[in-house]
């Protein structure tokens, strides 16, 4: 009687012990409470409006009281942005957003094991020096790109400055997305006999030096999506000075500065694509490693009406190809 008193206890704590587990195992392994990490390049309307998407989108998502989201601005500088993203990795947060391509870089040498979102990125794959770069990054990066057609862009000096045989590109040396764009936008052009002059500035503290020499050499000039430039767009267009010579830039906040037109997108757009990936990977719904790079939906041609005022550039035929007015 004691051996099958005893046998039923032990099977009655087997029991006991085997719903224990199975109940626990069913719950998620978090509490629905994240803790995200943003590191912004600099401040300036492209990516502010990135951050501001990425942030409406978390929030929205997942409730405003389940995510606390850290913002830290590197105000321009590559070795702030390592200095917050091995803070962000010694926090162990859930999740890096890298607003910026070297945002990017420093959370990408930071670590492999958190996952990290980058937007406002042009190209990945230089961006982060992989070979045979097809769309997908793998292991723990992603997110989105700010790319807008590079032929549609060089095709609209050539449409936009009939008359113009050299184009300068001008652009921050030290950014390997803008030399990336450069390349592309040179080869297009040459292939349509126009020139192109590279005129690297190393940062804003040359920025004016090197505008100068470009408006004085050229008849016409191309701005990539460049963080420095866009710092410093309305820097650029004081220093041509009386010799002022029709921009085109790679993004709108660009433009907005010394730019005649450009071709946009919508960065807060971006942000929010890049917010919406993020609630997938916090939530356990798409695995890092397999989400391609995704881009803006669509881009706009827009002219700055000021600066094409100024140049005495006929808005009207503008409106008529098609282009629409800043905001």
């Amino acid at each position: 009687m004691k051996n099958k008193r005893m046998l039923s206890l032990i099977l009655a704590i087997a029991m006991i012990l085997c719903l224990t587990a199975c109940g626990g195992s069913s719950e998620p392994a978090d509490d629905g409470k994240y803790t995200v990490g943003v590191i912004q390049l600099i401040t300036h309307d492209a990516l502010d409006a990135a951050t501001d998407g990425f942030v409406a989108a978390l929030e929205e998502e997942l409730g405003k009281e389940n995510v606390t989201i850290d913002i830290q601005n590197a105000a321009g500088s590559p070795d702030t942005c390592a200095t917050v993203a091995n803070t962000f990795v010694q926090q162990k947060v859930d999740l890096i957003m890298a607003n910026a391509t070297p945002a990017l870089q420093a959370a990408y040498n930071a670590t492999t094991e958190i996952p990290i979102l980058g937007t406002s990125v042009t190209e990945y794959g230089v961006a982060l020096s992989l070979d045979n770069f097809t769309g997908t990054v793998g292991g723990n990066v992603s997110g989105t790109s700010d790319l807008a057609s590079l032929d549609d862009q060089a095709q609209m000096i050539i449409d936009l400055v009939p008359d113009a045989k050299v184009v300068g590109m001008l652009y921050c040396a030290s950014e390997a997305n803008s030399d990336y764009q450069v390349k592309k936008v040179t080869e297009y052009l040459t292939a349509k006999g126009l020139t192109c002059k590279n005129y690297e500035f190393s940062d804003s503290n040359d920025v004016t030096t090197v505008t100068q020499k470009a408006a004085a050499e050229c008849d016409a000039i191309y701005i990539p999506t460049d963080n420095t430039a866009a710092a410093c767009a309305e820097t650029i267009y004081g220093a041509m000075g009386n010799n002022k010579k029709p921009i085109i830039a790679g993004e709108s906040g660009i433009c907005g500065g010394c730019g005649i037109a450009t071709l946009s997108i919508s960065y807060y757009d971006l942000g929010y694509t890049t917010g919406k990936m993020a609630v997938k990977i916090l939530k356990g719904e798409a695995d890092i490693a397999e989400m391609a790079i995704e881009y803006a939906p669509q881009a706009t041609k827009k002219y700055n009406a000021d600066i094409c005022a100024d140049l005495g550039i006929d808005t009207k035929a503008l409106e008529d190809a098609g282009y629409v007015a800043l905001d």
